[in-house]
């Protein structure tokens, strides 16, 4: 098992990878008490090699393994990648790319929404893995030989799996399936809040036009202070601290203080009268400037033409092997129940012909659902 903790061995590594088509990454990280991921460990493994990287290490350059995630001539495949590609973009300002997450392909290989690593690997490569180190905390050294191996298990066994995964695409011809999926990765506002759309994080069902405004501008201040400080948001001032402070509009340290979310003194402080300025700011924002939040007001969807599309969404799915989620959501459901014309994904490209068409013709009385020795049919009128 090599486990890289200098640089110049790093660099060795890389430059062998970077001649191969395809690497199997993963990464070990805690945030508990961050705002940022604290990277600890990186595993890669590719064709006929694999290692674990300490970042932590002293002197470690993580420069020449960067080289290798942006190289285009190189596929880095990802199991469930958000969290991953988080940590490479904060490290090298964009996303890794090419990318290919097995995660995506393997709901569109009927493995279900969301399988998790473990099953996927033990239904397509056999494989045994021991749970006993996943709790690790992967910031502390030195690491056993038992949690290392966990760690490097999580791409060799992706390394083998992913060819297998991919056959199976080819074969299915559902590659273009997941195109849209895949492409989505490629987002870099996936990984970094601006902090003036952090507001678009909350829940803001009931709030009233001129709290939007004090409500936008502190969630901004909050965000801000995070990412500087470098802690959980939370830690700054909870969701509930920041609706309250909307409602109360505080224009001084005194009306401050009156806040019950806020701690006895917090008004006194320098974070006090940053906040108090986030609220000016917000107060003194014109309503002409603030978004629209009032969801327009639509019709309910009639509910037996939900429940039967969601009955012939379950059918079509197992029909065809793919996972539902990849198809259509319960609000796509309800559009379609509404509109024939919905904006929605399964009434489009390859959804309309597995799901699509079928609920178009469902809704016109073309065709209907009957139980067939138990099993859910099509009936053509």
């Amino acid at each position: 098992m090599l486990v890289i903790s200098d640089a110049k061995a790093l660099a060795d590594f890389s430059a062998e990878l970077a001649k191969k088509p395809f690497v199997a990454v993963d990464t070990e990280f805690m945030r508990e008490k961050t705002y940022w991921p604290i990277l600890c460990l990186i595993q890669a493994a590719a064709d006929g090699m694999e290692a674990i990287i300490d970042p932590l290490a002293e002197g470690m350059d993580l420069a020449p393994f960067l080289e290798v995630m942006g190289e285009r001539n190189v596929l880095k495949v990802f199991h469930a990648a958000r969290q991953d590609l988080e940590i490479f973009h904060k490290l090298m300002g964009a996303v890794p790319a090419p990318i290919f997450d097995t995660q995506i392909a393997a709901m569109a290989c009927g493995f279900g929404d969301q399988i998790g690593y473990e099953p996927l690997m033990r239904d397509l490569v056999k494989a045994k893995i021991d749970k006993g180190s996943r709790f690790t905390d992967w910031a502390r050294r030195p690491l056993t030989d038992k949690q290392l191996r966990y760690a490097l298990s999580d791409v060799t066994h992706l390394r083998d799996a992913y060819p297998i995964l991919r056959r199976k695409l080819e074969k299915g011809e559902r590659a273009h399936w997941i195109e849209a999926e895949m492409q989505a990765l490629y987002d870099p506002d996936l990984y970094f809040i601006r902090p003036e759309n952090a507001w678009k994080r909350l829940k803001l069902k009931g709030v009233r036009k001129k709290e939007l405004a004090i409500l936008m501008a502190l969630a901004a201040w909050r965000e801000a202070e995070a990412q500087n400080r470098d802690v959980p948001r939370s830690r700054i001032l909870k969701d509930e601290a920041l609706f309250e402070l909307a409602r109360l509009n505080p224009q001084s340290p005194q009306e401050l203080a009156k806040a019950r979310s806020i701690s006895s003194g917090y008004e006194r402080s320098s974070a006090g009268a940053a906040l108090l300025d986030a609220v000016r700011t917000g107060a003194a924002t014109p309503a002409a400037a603030l978004p629209d939040i009032e969801q327009p007001r639509t019709s309910k969807p009639p509910a037996d033409v939900v429940e039967l599309l969601k009955v012939l969404l379950k059918r079509q799915c197992e029909l065809y092997d793919v996972a539902p989620k990849l198809i259509a959501s319960s609000a796509d459901i309800e559009e379609i129940a509404r509109n024939d014309n919905a904006d929605a994904p399964a009434l489009k490209d390859w959804r309309r012909d597995v799901f699509g068409e079928a609920a178009l013709k469902l809704k016109r009385g073309e065709i209907g659902l009957r139980l067939n020795k138990g099993e859910i049919d099509l009936i053509e009128f």
